[in-house]
C-alpha cells in the first residue's frame, strides 16, 4: 500500500527519516523532494517565476509522480507546506487519495487570528522577509548563513530534542540558487500569511474535503496554537484531531510513532 509523505519548509525528504522505518513492513513509502527543494532543485529553477512553485503546480507535479509510480490510492502525509499540498491534492484528485494524515492544519476561521492578530503576527515575520531580495542576498549559497537561519526555525518551532537541523538540509539549501528557489512557495502567494490576507479581504473560503483523515496537532507549535485545533475539521470534516502536548511543529520528527500509528489505521 503506497504512502506519500510531503515535507515542509525549511525541510526535505530527511524530515521523514524516523517515520519511514516504522512503516517498512506494511507500506511502500515514497518521500519526494517537492519541486524546487532538495534534490528536486536544478540550477535552471533559479530563473523560473515564483508562480511555477505555487500550490497548484506542486499538486500537478505530485499527480505526475503518483501516475508514474502507480501510487494510487495512497495515504498522503504532510506537515507545514506539505499539509497545504496534501489537502489540495485530496481536493483536486480524490480518487488518488485513500486518506490524509497531517500535522497542524489551520481551518479558514483560524487563519486571520493566527497570522494577522497583533498578538501573534510576529511569529510570521519570516513570510514577509522572504518577499525581500535581501533574504536571498544574505543566505543564498552561504552554508554558514543557511545553517544559522535553519537552526533558528528548528529550535524555535520544535519542542523535542529530535527537532534538529539535519546535515542534508544544510547541504541542500546551501546550493547556489536553492535557498532562493525554496522561497518561491512564499513568493507565489500560497503561504499561510497570503491565505489569511485573502480571507481578511473577503476572499473565498476553501471548500472542505471529504476524505478519511487524521490531524496530529503539536501543542507547542508557536505558529499554530492548540486553541485552533478544532478548526482543522473545517477543511477535513472527517478528521480525527489529536492534540499532542509535548510536540512542536515538526510532527514527523517529534511524533514519528504517533504519526505512523495514524497512517497504519488507514492501511488494509
Amino acid at each position: 500500500m503506497p504512502v506519500l509523505c510531503l515535507h515542509g519548509w525549511p525541510g526535505g525528504a530527511s524530515d521523514y527519516r524516523l517515520l519511514t522505518p516504522l512503516l517498512a513492513d506494511v507500506a511502500d513509502v515514497v518521500v519526494p523532494h517537492l519541486p524546487g527543494f532538495g534534490r528536486s532543485f536544478a540550477a535552471e529553477d533559479a530563473d523560473r517565476p515564483a508562480s511555477d512553485f505555487d500550490r497548484d503546480h506542486m499538486v500537478a507535479a505530485l499527480i505526475e509522480v503518483m501516475e508514474g509510480l502507480s501510487l494510487e490510492p495512497a495515504v498522503v502525509v504532510g506537515y507545514d507546506v506539505g499539509v497545504t499540498i496534501a489537502v489540495a491534492l485530496a481536493r483536486q484528485a480524490p480518487e488518488r487519495v485513500r486518506a490524509v494524515v497531517t500535522g497542524n492544519l489551520l481551518g479558514p476561521s483560524a487563519m486571520v487570528p493566527a497570522a494577522l492578530d497583533l498578538r501573534r503576527r510576529s511569529e510570521y515575520w519570516y513570510q514577509d522577509f522572504h518577499q525581500l531580495e535581501l533574504s536571498s542576498r544574505l543566505m543564498d549559497g552561504n552554508p554558514a548563513a543557511v545553517r544559522t537561519y535553519l537552526e533558528h526555525f528548528w529550535s524555535h518551532w520544535g519542542a523535542r530534542p529530535e527537532a534538529l537541523v539535519h546535515e542534508q538540509l544544510v547541504e541542500d539549501y546551501s546550493r547556489t540558487g536553492a535557498f532562493t528557489t525554496s522561497l518561491n512557495w512564499y513568493r507565489s502567494g500560497t503561504s499561510t500569511l497570503y491565505g489569511a490576507l485573502a480571507l481578511a479581504e473577503g476572499g473565498p473560503t476553501p471548500p472542505p474535503v471529504e476524505v478519511p483523515s487524521s490531524v496530529l496537532w503539536g501543542a507547542k507549535d508557536p505558529l499554530f496554537p492548540a486553541e485552533f485545533a478544532p478548526t482543522a475539521r473545517e477543511l477535513l470534516p472527517n478528521a480525527d484531531v489529536r492534540v499532542l502536548d509535548e510536540v512542536g511543529h515538526f510532527t514527523p520528527i517529534e511524533a514519528a510513532a504517533e504519526m505512523a500509528a495514524a497512517i497504519r489505521s488507514y492501511l488494509p
